[in-house]
Protein backbone atom coordinates (compact mmCIF):
# COMPACT_ATOMS: atom_id res chain seq x y z
CA UNK A 1 0.00 0.00 0.00
CA UNK A 2 1.41 3.37 -0.97
CA UNK A 3 1.77 6.25 1.46
CA UNK A 4 -1.00 8.26 -0.28
CA UNK A 5 -3.39 5.29 -0.02
CA UNK A 6 -2.64 4.93 3.66
CA UNK A 7 -3.36 8.62 4.37
CA UNK A 8 -6.69 8.61 2.56
CA UNK A 9 -8.17 5.49 4.13
CA UNK A 10 -10.29 6.39 7.15
CA UNK A 11 -9.20 4.73 10.36
CA UNK A 12 -11.67 2.47 12.21
CA UNK A 13 -11.90 5.04 14.99
CA UNK A 14 -12.74 7.83 12.54
CA UNK A 15 -15.49 5.72 10.96
CA UNK A 16 -17.36 5.82 14.28
CA UNK A 17 -17.77 9.55 13.70
CA UNK A 18 -19.27 8.96 10.24
CA UNK A 19 -21.20 5.69 10.52
CA UNK A 20 -24.12 5.00 12.85
CA UNK A 21 -26.23 1.83 12.77
CA UNK A 22 -24.41 0.81 9.59
CA UNK A 23 -25.38 3.97 7.65
CA UNK A 24 -23.80 7.34 6.92
CA UNK A 25 -24.38 9.47 10.00
CA UNK A 26 -23.58 12.78 8.28
CA UNK A 27 -24.14 14.47 4.93
CA UNK A 28 -21.70 13.26 2.25
CA UNK A 29 -20.10 16.02 0.17
CA UNK A 30 -17.58 16.47 -2.63
CA UNK A 31 -14.18 17.15 -1.10
CA UNK A 32 -13.32 19.63 -3.85
CA UNK A 33 -16.37 21.90 -4.12
CA UNK A 34 -18.49 20.91 -1.10
CA UNK A 35 -21.55 19.98 -3.15
CA UNK A 36 -23.94 17.60 -1.36
CA UNK A 37 -23.78 14.05 -2.77
CA UNK A 38 -25.85 12.13 -0.21
CA UNK A 39 -28.18 13.09 2.61
CA UNK A 40 -27.79 11.70 6.14
CA UNK A 41 -28.65 8.04 6.84
CA UNK A 42 -29.36 6.99 3.23
CA UNK A 43 -26.35 4.79 2.39
CA UNK A 44 -25.07 1.59 3.98
CA UNK A 45 -21.41 1.33 5.00
CA UNK A 46 -19.72 -1.72 3.47
CA UNK A 47 -16.21 -3.10 3.23
CA UNK A 48 -15.21 -4.44 -0.16
CA UNK A 49 -12.19 -4.14 -2.39
CA UNK A 50 -12.46 -2.39 -5.73
CA UNK A 51 -9.86 -0.69 -7.89
CA UNK A 52 -10.84 2.77 -9.07
CA UNK A 53 -8.87 5.09 -11.33
CA UNK A 54 -6.95 7.74 -9.41
CA UNK A 55 -8.80 11.05 -9.23
CA UNK A 56 -5.72 12.84 -10.58
CA UNK A 57 -3.75 11.01 -13.22
CA UNK A 58 -0.09 11.71 -14.01
CA UNK A 59 -0.28 11.66 -17.82
CA UNK A 60 3.49 11.95 -18.21
CA UNK A 61 4.29 9.05 -15.90
CA UNK A 62 2.76 6.01 -17.63
CA UNK A 63 2.41 7.09 -21.25
CA UNK A 64 -1.38 7.29 -21.19
CA UNK A 65 -2.03 4.27 -18.96
CA UNK A 66 -4.65 4.80 -16.27
CA UNK A 67 -3.39 4.44 -12.71
CA UNK A 68 -5.69 2.75 -10.20
CA UNK A 69 -6.06 2.74 -6.43
CA UNK A 70 -7.47 -0.07 -4.29
CA UNK A 71 -10.42 1.22 -2.24
CA UNK A 72 -11.73 -0.79 0.71
CA UNK A 73 -14.51 1.31 2.32
CA UNK A 74 -17.70 2.38 0.54
CA UNK A 75 -21.20 3.69 1.03
CA UNK A 76 -23.60 1.37 -0.78
CA UNK A 77 -26.54 3.10 -2.50
CA UNK A 78 -29.24 0.79 -3.86
CA UNK A 79 -31.22 3.38 -5.82
CA UNK A 80 -29.49 5.95 -8.01
CA UNK A 81 -32.28 8.46 -7.26
CA UNK A 82 -31.04 8.57 -3.65
CA UNK A 83 -28.18 10.83 -4.77
CA UNK A 84 -28.50 14.59 -4.35
CA UNK A 85 -25.85 15.56 -6.88
CA UNK A 86 -23.93 12.93 -8.86
CA UNK A 87 -22.77 12.37 -12.42
CA UNK A 88 -22.32 9.08 -14.28
CA UNK A 89 -19.69 8.35 -16.95
CA UNK A 90 -20.15 6.26 -20.06
CA UNK A 91 -20.10 2.51 -19.43
CA UNK A 92 -16.65 0.91 -19.10
CA UNK A 93 -16.72 -2.90 -18.67
CA UNK A 94 -20.14 -3.02 -16.96
CA UNK A 95 -19.26 -0.07 -14.73
CA UNK A 96 -20.13 3.61 -14.76
CA UNK A 97 -17.91 5.83 -12.64
CA UNK A 98 -19.46 8.42 -10.32
CA UNK A 99 -18.38 12.05 -10.30
CA UNK A 100 -19.52 15.24 -8.61
CA UNK A 101 -22.21 16.76 -10.82
CA UNK A 102 -21.19 20.26 -9.72
CA UNK A 103 -17.41 20.30 -10.33
CA UNK A 104 -16.98 17.00 -12.24
CA UNK A 105 -14.34 15.69 -9.78
CA UNK A 106 -14.07 11.94 -9.77
CA UNK A 107 -14.34 9.16 -9.79
CA UNK A 108 -15.83 9.31 -6.30
CA UNK A 109 -17.19 5.80 -6.75
CA UNK A 110 -18.83 3.51 -9.26
CA UNK A 111 -22.20 2.19 -10.44
CA UNK A 112 -22.61 -1.53 -11.23
CA UNK A 113 -24.68 -1.92 -14.42
CA UNK A 114 -25.82 -5.47 -13.54
CA UNK A 115 -27.14 -4.78 -10.04
CA UNK A 116 -27.92 -1.08 -10.62
CA UNK A 117 -26.31 -0.35 -7.24
CA UNK A 118 -23.79 2.43 -6.62
CA UNK A 119 -20.78 2.60 -4.32
CA UNK A 120 -19.23 5.86 -3.03
CA UNK A 121 -15.59 5.59 -1.91
CA UNK A 122 -15.38 6.95 1.64
CA UNK A 123 -11.77 8.05 1.11
CA UNK A 124 -12.86 10.29 -1.77
CA UNK A 125 -15.56 12.37 -0.04
CA UNK A 126 -15.99 14.52 3.08
CA UNK A 127 -18.68 14.52 5.77
CA UNK A 128 -20.51 17.43 7.35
Amino acid sequence: MSESENKELPQEEELKDYVENGKNKLIVKCKFCGSKILDKKVAKHIKQEKELPLMQQDVNRNAGEIENELIKEFYHVENMYTFENIGFTHTVANTKYLSCAECDAGPVGYHDIDTKHSYVAISRIVHS
